[in-house]
């Protein structure tokens, strides 16, 4: 049977961003015309933050010693599994090196980069977690220098959990500042930081059209659109929980998408009918993007079996996939798009979103077709070496001077010749291209 839509969106991830693009060009050429006056001007306009932008050494740990220790004790849990997880990473990938051809010798170093900027959002909630996967990941990495800010709370400043979490992962520098300016602080050097090599961190739409700007001046994690959801479940899944799950992910934001694909009808209507009940539930700011979310973004897919519901998780290829179904091993090798995984009841996205020791900067709006997530790999680069002998290189230099002048690259070829005639004079080599 075609699949059937019992829920369909009527909005998409790419509602408004024309508006959100021209705000953000403006103020980025404003930062980065007039510097840190403009930065702190939108800081004012924008979070109603005078304060200072870069933290003493004596705020931050006054901060810190305003965080409960019940509080402190479940981030060092948090940050102590994504060290860990970050750590194994790293390991995945090495330096090596190989003798390709008898003298020719060529490898790879890993190098992470000198400078990370991560961000960490701070609008309708304190993502503390944030703060833990973007800086512990960087500090694993090796980054030389880590800065990391936050919106301001007007008045106050920065969350103090915030604030503990970022220097427990190992930030350098902790701004006071957030949005666009923020961005743009941490990718021109602004407050006495180094330039950023790479920017990380979820954000609202306005940063992640910052960063997806600036891309290219700076390395960042990923373009990223509103967080999104998919829950894969059959009539064994418990629909209180499928619907606890949806809601969840639908509180991140008005446009967040939230999906339900499964082949048992009564369980599909089982879920939409637990839904709003759900949602009412919640607190008020909460419920506000819960309902926005799940009114305009969320769909509820039916399909004809397992098969058909892998093809179209596949083709949404969402940020957080769960499955709450028979035969998880199925399921793992079959899945192919998927940000982060989530297999069975017993795990959820809310423990990957904290504390499970995955990361939670994912991919958005379909990227997970073509990349992972935010990982230990993303502040590193693999780079390549090489070195030959001279005999080594007899091969390689003939082959490069006919490819080349195949090509009609003649200056490409000629690097080949003088090396062919210094170290075996008197030889005779065909060099033409070949036809």
């Amino acid at each position: 049977m075609p699949r059937e839509y019992l829920k369909k969106a009527t909005k998409t991830a790419q509602t408004g961003e024309a508006e959100v693009s021209r705000t953000v060009a403006t103020m980025l050429a404003d930062i980065e015309e007039n510097g840190e006056s403009a930065a702190r001007r939108y800081a004012a306009q924008l979070d109603g933050y005078e304060g200072p932008v870069v933290l003493s050494a004596d705020a931050i740990a006054e901060a810190c010693a305003r965080v409960p220790q019940g509080l402190r004790d479940d981030i060092a849990f948090a940050h102590d599994n994504v060290r860990r997880f970050a750590e194994a990473q790293k390991q995945s990938v090495r330096d090596v090196q190989t003798e390709v051809v008898p003298g020719l010798i060529a490898g790879q170093r890993t190098i992470p980069c000198n400078a990370a900027g991560c961000y960490i959002p701070g609008g309708r909630y304190s993502h503390v977690a944030s703060a833990i996967m973007t800086v512990t990941t960087a500090k694993v990495a090796g980054v030389s220098h880590i800065a990391a800010c936050s919106p301001p709370r007007p008045g106050t400043g920065l969350p103090p959990a915030i604030i503990f979490a970022a220097h427990l992962c190992g930030a350098d520098s902790i701004l006071a500042m957030g949005g666009v300016q923020g961005i743009a602080a941490m990718t021109f050097g602004l407050f006495g930081l180094p330039r950023a090599d790479i920017l990380a961190g979820p954000g609202n739409q306005y940063v992640a059209e910052a960063k997806r700007v600036l891309f290219g001046r700076v390395g960042i994690d990923m373009v990223a659109g509103p967080t999104d959801s998919l829950i894969l479940a059959d009539a064994s899944a418990d629909p209180h929980i499928v619907a606890t799950d949806l809601v969840s992910q639908a509180e991140h934001g008005y446009n967040s998408p939230v999906w339900l694909v499964t082949d048992d009808r009564a369980l599909a209507q089982e879920v939409a009918r637990r839904v709003p009940d759900l949602i009412a539930a919640l607190p008020d700011l909460n419920r506000a993007s819960a309902e926005a979310a799940w009114r305009d973004y969320a769909e509820i897919i039916l399909c004809e079996d397992r098969e058909d519901m892998a093809a179209c998780s596949d083709t949404y290829a969402p940020e957080h996939l769960t499955v709450q179904a028979a035969d998880l091993d199925w399921w793992l090798e079959r899945l192919t798009c998927y940000g982060s995984l989530f297999l069975g009841e017993e795990t959820t996205v809310s423990y990957g979103d904290k504390a499970t020791g995955t990361n939670h900067v994912l991919p958005t709006s379909g990227a997970a077709k073509y990349t992972g997530g935010l990982s230990v790999h993303k502040y590193m680069k693999v780079v390549t070496w090489q070195r030959a002998t001279r005999a080594g290189s007899k091969s390689v230099a003939l082959a490069t001077a006919r490819i080349s002048r195949t090509e009609g690259m003649e200056g490409h070829a000629r690097s080949a010749d003088v090396r062919l005639a210094k170290y075996f004079p008197g030889e005779v080599f065909d060099l033409a291209a070949q036809t």
